[in-house]
């Protein structure tokens, strides 16, 4: 009696038991990860060819101002020392002072990554509103010129390089039409009008209530929006339509068809709605892949995001910033894998 009894409470907290499971996994798995990263990204910055001492003191600086720099950087002791001071500052959020703009990393990337998330999240935004449905129609139309035809802009989208179709875009619909803003976030004239309270103009002047603000930023963050939004699209709409073709193969498809459902339902609420857990994670990754790989895209539009950040102090060896936003931007694609992978087993009970 008392076995069955300890049998049942073993059973009651085996939930707790597996979330908590799960909980530790999670931490451990961001723990290896990061440290990884972070000793990958500081083995990077110590064996580039670029000499952070001459970055600070000049080429000209006497011997004596060197060796001084040389010891006050800590390049004088062991390199497992360097990373442990490293990853010290890092954990408290001190990725050094960045050399080319003077003020702490940390500030700098608190300043410009909102611009790279506003860009990518309307760029995602755009690649699901447009994809899901392609995919979804490309696979009820398999074979048809649709089907085709979305096969072709999944294609274009994965083999065009960003930065040809950023110049195209600039060239058309700036320089030729006028229909949208040139380079930048906002003409001169509209700088620094609407308070900063989330660092993304669009929804900051639309807290504010200045629409004018609001148009221009939105007419200059379209273009670039969109192209990351083509790309998004490509990635989202041909996995959809994968995921599409396994469900509508599938003997329950037939069996609701044979009941009479109507193909709508059919195709919207079960076969698409047995999609919906995996394509989180596809949307997840593409969102994460828009944030850390729009650098041309921010380069060609004058974009003052993280990306444009990154090469700009990488041209200037200020590897201080260099460091701080590669960390991040890894930080920020671990995590977002780390929420889809969650979000999954919450939607997905087979996934416990």
């Amino acid at each position: 009696m008392t076995a069955e009894t300890n049998t049942r409470k073993g059973r009651r907290r085996s939930p707790f038991l597996s979330v908590a499971a799960a909980t530790a996994s999670t931490a451990t798995t961001v723990a290896v990860t990061m440290l990884g990263l972070l000793f990958v990204t500081f083995v990077i910055g110590r064996v580039m060819p670029v000499d952070p001492v001459l970055s600070i003191v000049g080429e000209r600086a006497s011997k004596e101002v060197y060796d001084a720099a040389y010891r006050a950087l800590g390049l004088d002791k062991p390199i497992i020392v360097q990373f442990f001071y490293y990853l010290r500052d890092v954990v408290q959020g001190d990725f050094g002072q960045s050399l080319r703009t003077g003020f702490p990393v940390s500030d700098d990337i608190r300043r410009v990554f909102p611009a790279t998330m506003e860009l990518a999240t309307l760029g995602t935004f755009l690649g699901v509103v447009l994809g899901v449905p392609l995919g979804v129609i490309a696979a009820v139309k398999r074979g048809s010129w649709i089907d085709q035809i979305a096969r072709v802009v999944a294609l274009v989208g994965y083999s065009m390089p960003v930065f040809w179709l950023g110049l195209v875009g600039l060239l058309i619909f700036y320089g030729i039409l006028g229909w949208v803003a040139g380079p930048g976030r906002l003409d001169i004239f509209f700088e620094d009008i609407v308070p900063q309270r989330t660092g993304m103009i669009l929804l900051d002047s639309a807290l504010a209530g200045n629409w004018e603000v609001f148009r221009n930023a939105f007419a200059h963050i379209i273009l670039p929006a969109s192209l990351l939004g083509y790309y998004s699209l490509a990635y989202i709409s041909r996995m959809t339509r994968s995921f599409m073709l396994e469900q509508l193969n599938a003997e329950y498809v037939i069996t609701a068809r044979v009941k009479g459902l109507s193909e709508r339902a059919v195709i919207w609420k079960h076969a698409f709605g047995n999609i919906r857990v995996q394509l989180i994670t596809v949307i997840a990754l593409s969102y994460a892949g828009l944030l850390e790989g729009s650098v041309l895209t921010e380069i060609i539009f004058s974009w003052p995001g993280i990306g444009s950040y990154i090469t700009t102090s990488l041209l200037s060896a200020d590897m201080n910033a260099v460091m701080g936003g590669t960390v991040v931007v890894g930080l920020v694609f671990v995590l977002l894998n780390i929420f889809a992978d969650l979000l999954y087993k919450f939607l997905d009970p087979r996934a416990q």
